[in-house]
């Protein structure tokens, strides 16, 4: 077994704790990777918010991040010591489904492994996460990192923004697409950078105007306040695709009524439960559909676009010493646009 340390949570609403814990030994596929940055996502807070309150549970999140190659198992090919690399939320899958034969392993039918918080394939241990020195994985689930892209400030491409890039591709997003994106945040504003460079035109739909000189200099065309009713009347039936990127429970009625006829609402913010009115998809013959993370060759092809057009993420760093305060911030929404930790401080 080998040794690292990380950040532990282990009941909901207690701060996470600096732990030493075992990764496995190498598997002749395995790469391990030294955890240089690592974002923090929503996903991490409801996470630990999940967690039982009696203890029993123990986590370590962290699912997009960036490091270098220190080890490798002997049948791994594609990588050597020192490469640099980024990993995203799934580190394994079945390899044999339609869906991973396809390369939308994020589909994958018996469940793709996760980062954390999921179980190896191998020997049914559960897996933690990146917020932590070292991390072990299946090659086939490491991406190299291309030149000229930050590392930091990349991490949080490998689930912000692999989110989006999928759904903007699946959608043919491209010249002479309208392309709207509800909520400025993690999400939203990789949505927004992806879209412009793939030519959309490209709007934010947003509660106030506070964000709309950033969505403008994030490359946005335009800006419409959800609260404005007439701003929103006026952009009825006009977007090919609407990106709803919004975290927290929403009506989808007002942002279904902004899609064009045989337009898209891609619901990528909140997975939770939805109520939608038949009408507001029958009107206009709308369609209404979702999107997870996404397979290896999306991945692949989304770290390449990003580095020819130069795009990651809009980032604030912090030692991973301040794990604690990071989260409380964005359970605040205190962040433009993701928290990305330095695990050097775990050295």
């Amino acid at each position: 077994m080998r040794s690292t340390v990380g950040w532990l949570a282990d009941r909901p609403g207690s701060p996470l704790r600096r732990v030493s814990f075992e990764r496995r030994d190498l598997r002749p596929d395995d790469v391990a990777v030294r955890v240089d940055y690592c974002g923090v996502c929503h996903s991490d807070l409801h996470a630990i918010h999940a967690l039982p309150e009696t203890g029993d549970a123990e986590l370590v999140p962290g699912h997009e991040f960036t490091g270098v190659v220190t080890a490798i198992g002997p049948d791994v090919t594609a990588f050597a010591v020192g490469d640099v690399v980024a990993v995203g939320n799934i580190v394994d899958s079945c390899g044999a489904c339609a869906m991973c034969r396809a390369g939308q392993e994020n589909f994958c039918a018996e469940f793709p492994t996760l980062t954390y918080g999921g179980t190896d394939r191998h020997d049914g241990s559960a897996t933690l996460g990146a917020y932590s020195r070292e991390y072990v994985v299946r090659d086939l689930f490491a991406y190299p990192l291309p030149a000229g892209l930050d590392a930091a400030a990349a991490a949080p491409l490998l689930c912000a923004g692999i989110t989006v890039w999928e759904p903007l591709r699946a959608l043919g997003v491209g010249p002479g697409t309208r392309v709207a994106v509800a909520g400025l945040g993690g999400l939203g504003h990789l949505a927004i950078k992806l879209a412009v460079a793939l030519g959309a035109e490209t709007t934010v739909i947003s509660r106030s105007a506070d964000k709309a000189d950033d969505a403008r200099r994030l490359g946005a065309h335009e800006v419409i306040v959800s609260t404005d009713q007439r701003q929103m009347t006026a952009a009825r039936n006009r977007f090919d695709v609407l990106l709803d990127t919004i975290a927290v429970p929403h009506e989808l009625g007002p942002y279904l009524g902004l899609v064009a006829m045989d337009g898209t609402l891609t619901q990528l913010g909140h997975l939770g439960p939805v109520t939608v009115q038949a009408m507001d998809l029958l009107v206009g013959r709308k369609n209404l559909s979702s999107a997870g993370s996404g397979g290896r060759p999306a991945t692949a092809e989304m770290l390449e676009f990003c580095a020819q057009h130069n795009i990651t993420a809009d980032i604030e760093l912090m030692p991973s010493a301040r794990v604690n305060e990071a989260l409380d911030r964005l359970g605040h929404g205190d962040v433009r646009y993701r928290f990305v930790l330095d695990l050097s401080d775990l050295s």
